[in-house]
């Protein structure tokens, strides 16, 4: 499968030389996702609006952000206008994902909705084809380097399967446990997008990672 996205995640990078990480892998791959995390929906703190703004003036990779956070709502115009692309909130999160991905579409964003690996994969799937992406999320969000789960595998496939029968043009990504040895086994499951962030940072060279991600899933 030629046309698998590999999105780095800078959740893994070197956060005193930002730029310089992205820059990297820049020359690899045009996706770059960025994990916002609140210290309430997940126990940990990470990346703001400010970075996301700093970042935006120093390269044109789409930003994919991914919020993490209890009112996502609230956020959704902040990190728009400081330069995200797509914009990904939980489903455990909101009352009315309907109106969260109305909201989005009326910013000009793409929109995506991700789930908890907790949460029955049943709450997510009406909202499949309603979204440009669907992010299942292959470990417990809060935290980088986490072992894939391997329920994950069923989950994609549920997801692909709705996309399928109603003919979608829905993306499926998967965050968490990403690297050559699973990455395949999303791909088989119906996954194209393919979040990275410890396989592509933790090896010193970032553009050979992410090629030897996307070699291992090509047919």
């Amino acid at each position: 499968m030629n046309d698998v996205v590999i999105a780095p995640s800078i959740l893994a990078a070197d956060c005193g030389r930002l730029n310089e990480e992205i820059a990297e892998v820049a020359k690899e791959t045009s996706y770059l996702h960025i994990d916002v995390m609140d210290g309430h929906y997940v126990p940990n703190l990470t990346f703001g609006v400010p970075i996301v703004e700093s970042i935006r003036k120093s390269t044109n990779m789409v930003f994919d952000v991914h919020l993490m956070v209890t009112n996502p709502l609230d956020f959704f115009k902040p990190f728009a206008d400081a330069g995200a692309d797509m914009l990904t909130f939980h489903v455990e999160t909101v009352d009315d994902p309907d109106e969260a991905i109305t909201a989005i579409r009326k910013l000009g964003k793409r929109a995506g909705i991700s789930i908890h690996p907790d949460t029955p994969i049943e709450k997510v799937l009406p909202y499949v084809t309603k979204c440009d992406l669907v992010l299942v999320m292959s470990v417990r969000p809060g935290f980088g380097g986490q072992h894939f789960m391997e329920e994950s595998l069923e989950r994609i496939a549920a997801v692909r399967k709705v996309i399928d029968e109603n003919n979608a043009d829905t993306v499926i990504s998967v965050d968490g446990g990403i690297c050559i040895e699973t990455a395949p086994r999303v791909v088989n499951a119906g996954a194209s997008y393919l979040v990275a962030g410890s396989a592509v940072f933790s090896n010193n060279d970032h553009v050979k990672a992410i090629k030897e991600l996307r070699s291992c899933v090509m047919l």
